[in-house]
């Protein structure tokens, strides 16, 4: 009887065991594959071909193939021509903004290499992942000339960085103006994405040594390429430029598509659909383009067609519009090559 009791009592004692849980060895180790995996360049390629083909997808299951359609048919040879003139004055504009940053930084260049190698490097990036592409051949192509690739890498990414203030700058004022039912939801995801990248940074900053030399050193470099007055200005209105040229071959799809949009909404429309276009997770250009332009056409009372239509026939025209000269570009630099080696 004794026994029994004992072997009872030992079983109420003993935990019924339940459901497995990780220790925090297991789970840090799980943390850290799953960083690897993020890290590894294989992952970032497929997340940045994976998540504009679904962008795309949502699209055509939310308005059909239809608009698609409609923007590539609408591609006519005034439109083409328009838009060729806007992307050469964007591209001079660009370019000499380059030549600008770049020149203070030691590595200047001629405005006419300038020229062609940042039609190449936009060519490179409506047909390839990212959106950025282009510009790391740039750099690279020019460190590999200047024999410094360091500067030569700062002096593109401060001209894009540059670029894309701007742009963000224009983009707030304009819609408190004229697009205030895209301000709810713009000025928040800004907002986020601002704190997001200052509290990272200055978080990797506190964490490490290292971390903190290279900012100071890169912050350096700004103020140097950027630290005249005169430079400063010019780069300014060069993005300025830039960016009334693709609003403007923006306007010029839309109307094409058959679009009836007054000035100043197809210029908040316009800068809503820039600003998409310029999130480097896209296939060639296409994907978060084509997302903001069918809802920011719907939100705005134009429908969604009539915006996918338009940011597909935009997309055609930059395609059409920087192939020649990329092409040019790339097949004087190939025969100079080859009579260099001769």
């Amino acid at each position: 009887m004794t026994a029994r009791l004992s072997a009872a009592e030992e079983a109420v004692a003993t935990p019924t065991p339940g459901p497995a849980t990780a220790s925090p060895a297991t789970t840090g180790r799980a943390a850290s594959r799953l960083r690897r995996v993020v890290a590894h360049p294989a992952a970032r390629i497929a997340l940045r071909i994976l998540l504009p083909v679904a962008i795309l997808v949502a699209i055509v299951a939310r308005v059909g193939t239809g608009p698609f359609v409609h923007g590539l048919l609408s591609l006519d040879a005034p439109t083409v021509a328009a838009a060729f003139a806007l992307t050469g004055i964007a591209t001079a504009a660009a370019a000499w903004r380059w030549r600008l940053i770049a020149g203070r930084l030691g590595v200047g260049l001629a405005w006419s290499t300038a020229v062609g190698m940042y039609y190449r490097s936009q060519f490179v990036n409506t047909v390839l992942p990212g959106g950025v592409l282009g510009d790391v051949q740039r750099a690279v192509d020019h460190g590999r000339s200047a024999d410094q690739l360091g500067a030569a890498a700062r002096a593109v990414a401060v001209e894009r960085l540059l670029g894309q203030a701007v742009q963000v700058v224009l983009a707030v004022g304009v819609l408190a103006v004229v697009g205030m039912e895209f301000v709810g939801v713009l000025l928040p995801i800004l907002g986020v994405a601002l704190v997001v990248a200052i509290g990272g940074g200055a978080a990797a900053a506190l964490a490490s040594r290292r971390v903190r030399r290279a900012l100071t050193r890169e912050l350096r470099e700004v103020r140097e390429g950027l630290g005249s007055a005169a430079v400063c200005v010019q780069a300014v209105v060069a993005s300025v430029i830039v960016c009334a040229c693709h609003l403007g071959t923006f306007a010029i799809a839309a109307v094409a598509v058959g679009a009836d949009v007054p000035p100043l909404r197809m210029l908040a429309l316009g800068l809503v659909v820039l600003l998409a276009a310029s999130i480097p997770v896209n296939l060639g250009g296409w994907g978060p383009r084509e997302g903001a332009a069918g809802w920011a056409f719907a939100m705005a009372g134009f429908g969604a067609a009539a915006g996918v239509s338009a940011a597909t026939l935009y997309g055609v025209l930059a395609f059409v519009c920087f192939a020649p000269a990329a092409l040019i570009v790339q097949s004087t630099a190939l025969i100079r090559r080859r009579r260099m080696r001769a």
